[in-house]
């Protein structure tokens, strides 16, 4: 996949946080601004190791707004719907436009719900389908990477120029490192 045309991934929000068990905790301690904020910031994470263009979708069916996007980073977006319009249109939406463009063969689409209905009309524009639960595997696998490459490694004494020095030399580079006075 060429760099110059990074995968899109379209997230549905709140089947996402209806499908995580620590956001639906997030969600029921604390509403549901905190689950999202916790996604968000999960999903920032993510994209960016990835390399993926997210669209975090969220409804605000019954909200009497206009569309809102939020650049959060370079790598995702939060999408608040407009009024009577939910996070599966809007998502099929984007992929129909993303199916019709003429370089659609060098885009990679991938959709984030377990909605059955949508998966179905989202893989017929040429999406890949992502179940929530598969992303939040992916999510825990690509945190483990993290992890085990920011563990600190432990430096090989094999290669220390120490091991190649003789005792007496070794002795007058200790005596020199901590200013100690050399035998005549």
């Amino acid at each position: 996949m060429s760099s110059a045309h990074p995968p899109v991934m379209l997230v549905d929000g709140y089947n996402v946080i209806g499908a995580w068990q620590h956001l639906q905790t997030a969600r029921d301690r604390s509403g549901f601004e905190s689950a999202r904020a916790d996604l968000t910031e999960t999903m920032a994470n993510f994209s960016a190791f990835h390399g993926y263009h997210t669209i975090l979708v969220f409804d605000a069916y019954n909200q009497s707004t206009t569309g809102v996007t939020e650049r959060v980073t370079k790598n995702l977006k939060l999408y608040f719907t407009e009024y009577r319009q939910t996070a599966d249109t809007y998502i099929e939406r984007i992929c129909a436009q993303l199916y019709r463009h003429p370089l659609r063969h060098l885009k990679r689409i991938i959709v984030v719900t377990s909605d059955r209905a949508q998966q179905l009309t989202t893989v017929g524009f040429g999406a890949e389908w992502m179940s929530a639960e598969a992303l939040e595997q992916e999510v825990e696998i690509t945190l483990r990477a993290v992890l085990s490459r920011q563990k600190p490694k432990k430096a090989s004494t094999k290669r220390l120029l120490e091991n190649y020095l003789d005792a007496e030399t070794r002795d007058r580079l200790k005596k020199l490192r901590y200013g100690l006075p050399e035998k005549p």
